[in-house]
């Protein structure tokens, strides 16, 4: 894995903010299996986001197409090049002139597998950059059968960041947000908004959604912008919701406290983020060092 030289995206020609501050919109989905639909609600919800002021918007992972296994996937994920879905999210990005940034969708790849992909499109509908989900989720769990993410998915090798306004974003999905080291990368590359789209189960959203995504802000001197799937889902899946906002300082400035589709605003300063790094320079002051080894 490669996270000390992220990959920089090209800047969009145009810019969309206002004193420097940036309005930002995370969007709450419940997406099914048919992508058209999907669309057809993103299309609505990224008029609202416009329609209030948004230069960003972020959906969740798997926006397009929520598959539960393989074989759907198989029978409903369409290739990257040409992907019709994506070139009218383009066109929804030029026609509202802002940002739009697909949490992710699953891309066939030539050895069978799936690469979980983000895209962010800029305000003039071209694609500003793509990442690809960094960590698979692969354990073997007491008393369950062992669950292998890899076996679906293949894992990207590189960190990703991209000019968004008067910010630098930092792209990651759903399970990266456990892995400090990506988020400590990105922010040493210059990110200062963190873009997390997920889809994650009720119980573990109900354990460690805030309390990550804090942590991630915190560790950061970072702005974290999460956009969830939520409730019911036609492939018979449950996810939390409650998408959120966080602040530099580790406070939620914004959130849906239910699962209901839906769009959630906020206002974002970079002041911000150089204060809260200046008051804490974690990322200035951490340091290199060797592992303990186990001796026996």
């Amino acid at each position: 894995m490669t996270t000390s030289r992220p990959w920089i995206a090209g800047a969009a020609s145009i810019r969309y903010w206002r004193n420097r501050v940036m309005r930002v919109a995370a969007i709450q989905m419940r997406s099914g299996l048919d992508p058209e639909a999907n669309l057809a609600a993103l299309d609505i919800f990224l008029a609202e986001a416009a329609g209030q002021g948004a230069a960003y918007a972020l959906t969740p992972e798997v926006t397009m197409i929520f598959p539960e296994n393989r074989a759907q996937l198989r029978s409903v994920a369409a290739p990257f090049e040409g992907h019709e879905q994506l070139a009218r999210t383009g066109e929804l990005a030029r026609r509202h002139k802002m940002f739009v940034h697909i949490g992710s969708l699953p891309v066939p790849l030539e050895d069978g597998r799936f690469a979980n992909r983000s895209v962010l499109f800029g305000p003039d509908g071209a694609q500003v950059a793509i990442y690809d989900k960094i960590h698979l989720f692969d354990a073997d769990i007491a008393g369950l059968n062992a669950y292998r993410e890899s076996a679906t998915y293949k894992s990207g090798d590189r960190a990703v960041i991209a000019p968004v306004g008067e910010f630098t974003l930092g792209f990651s999905i759903c399970y990266d947000m456990r892995f400090p080291k990506l988020y400590n990368a990105l922010a040493k590359a210059g990110a200062s908004l963190m873009a997390v789209p997920a889809a994650f189960t009720v119980p573990t959203g109900q354990a460690h959604w805030h309390v990550l995504l804090r942590a991630r802000a915190i560790e950061t001197g970072s702005y974290v912008i999460a956009a969830a799937q939520g409730g019911e889902h036609a492939n018979g899946r449950a996810t939390y919701g409650h998408s959120l906002i966080v602040d530099p300082w580790g406070k939620v400035i914004a959130e849906l406290d239910h699962d209901e589709p839906s769009v959630l605003m906020a206002d974002i300063d970079p002041a911000a983020v150089i204060e809260a790094r200046q008051r804490v320079p974690a990322l200035a002051n951490g340091r290199d060092f060797t592992a303990p080894r186990l001796h026996g």
